[in-house]
């Protein structure tokens, strides 16, 4: 009883496409959601992933040269010459 007829006999043997791309859908949705249509692309997702990285690498790098910066002062000492001297506190 093993039959390679479907199921329905209206119904034609395909290849089943998973996902959306087998919907029948509008022209406008497909427009606005591409995203669900598009067949995934590894070579611009992993370009986009290092982008991301270096990017908040950068940003966390200047969060940390401002940080270093913020303690540094320009001191004059008592022959007149200027330089940099650290902030410290009366506490210490």
């Amino acid at each position: 009883m093993s039959s390679t007829k479907p199921s329905n006999e209206n119904e034609t043997p395909k290849e089943r496409i998973p996902g959306l791309r087998g919907v029948r859908t509008t022209t406008l949705f497909r427009a606005v959601n591409p995203e669900l249509f598009i067949k995934p692309n590894k070579p611009v997702m992993a370009f986009g992933l290092v982008g991301i990285t270096l990017c908040v690498a950068y940003l966390g790098y200047l969060h940390a040269t401002i940080e270093n910066k913020n303690d540094l002062y320009e001191a004059i000492d008592s022959e007149g010459s200027r330089y940099m001297r650290r902030k410290t506190s009366k506490w210490d």
